[in-house]
Order: structure tokens, then sequence, then C-alpha cells
């Protein structure tokens, strides 16, 4: 159970699944390949809609896509990926369902060349970018660094992985500490940061 008392990131909500979220996973450096090929499908999943959203049907997708298993999603038949049109679990946009495999054979190919967390963290030198925001209004929504992720993925074929998306990514996966300073979190964060 949370505490009320606790200074949080101001884009943060009352809702307990979004707050688990925002103390635990957020922010926190991932370097596994595969768990940071779904966070960036999931999170290409969140265009124009909010991230709790996505958030609570993120097991939805796990069922639908195999646990983001790259080469099983690659292997999906057409009338498979037509029938999650009607999967209510997920955001049933014809677009969005066809650049997870998009992704995933974009990912397959990375992988022949170098580990998927080797392309993706090239991008902060393989460090996390500390940050130290006193407000939300001083979070920027895009970087240079962001820009450069979203110019890649999309010559290796991803979609739904736009400047805004990327750094919205990279802010999840601890990339950059975008916990503004007044959050419980600032601090292990900052400790957890990948240097």
């Amino acid at each position: 159970m949370h505490n009320d008392k606790l200074s949080r990131c101001g884009w943060l909500t009352n809702d307990p699944q979004y707050i688990e979220y925002h103390d635990n996973v957020w922010g926190r450096p991932v370097t596994d390949s595969k768990t940071l090929f779904a966070k960036l499908c999931l999170d290409g999943q969140q265009a124009g809609l909010s991230w709790l959203t996505i958030l609570k049907k993120q097991a939805s997708y796990e069922a639908a896509f195999h646990h983001f298993d790259p080469h099983r999603i690659v292997a999906m038949t057409d009338g498979e990926l037509d029938a999650l049109m009607h999967n209510k679990g997920i955001v049933r946009n014809r677009l969005k369902i066809a650049s997870v495999v998009k992704n995933a054979r974009g990912y397959l190919a990375i992988e022949k060349e170098m580990p998927f967390t080797d392309f993706i963290w090239q991008f902060t030198n393989h460090k996390t970018i500390i940050n130290a925001w006193d407000s939300l209004s001083q979070v920027p929504t895009a970087t240079e660094e962001s820009k450069a992720m979203s110019k890649a993925l999309k010559k290796r074929g991803f979609s739904f992985v736009g400047e805004t998306i990327c750094y919205a990514f990279m802010q999840a996966v601890g990339m950059v500490n975008d916990h503004e300073t007044h959050c419980h979190c600032y601090a292990s964060a900052c400790a957890e940061a990948r240097r």
C-alpha cells in the first residue's frame, strides 16, 4: 500500500497501479534486450493515449503477442493479426498491431549485429542521464538523444517510434532519470543509475 504523504512526480494520478509503476519501475535502468523490446512496443501503443491506458492493458498485450517474443511475433499469421482487431484487451488499431510485427523484425535484424540493449543504450553512451527537474513543466518531451534514437529505429524498419515516444521510453527504462527532485524516488533512481 502506498503512503500518501510521500512526494511524487507531477504527472502521477491516484491510480494504485500507476503509483506502483512510478515507484518501482519507471526510471529504473533496464538492460535486458527482450524487456527493452517489449517496453518500446508498449510505448508505441500509447501514441495519442495515456500511458496508464496501456499499463492497464499490458497483460492483454503480453498474451496477444506471445510475451513479446520476437521470433514468435514474426511467425504470426495474417489471420492471427486480423483476430487481434477483435481483442478488447488491446488498442484495436491495425497500424499499431502491425507495428509490433515490424518492430520484431527490426529487433531480430539488430540482434544479428549486436545485442539490442547495446543498440538502445548507445544513445546515452550506455549511462543514465541524471536530470534535476524541480517540476513537471521543466521536463522535455524530446531531446537530441531521443531524436537520434527515433531516426535510427525508423531506419531499421521500426514504427511508432517518434522522438516523443522514444523520450518516454528513455524515461521509463532509466536511460534518463526524470523523477522530479522532490519525488521520494529521485535519490534511489540516482543510486540505481548506470554510470
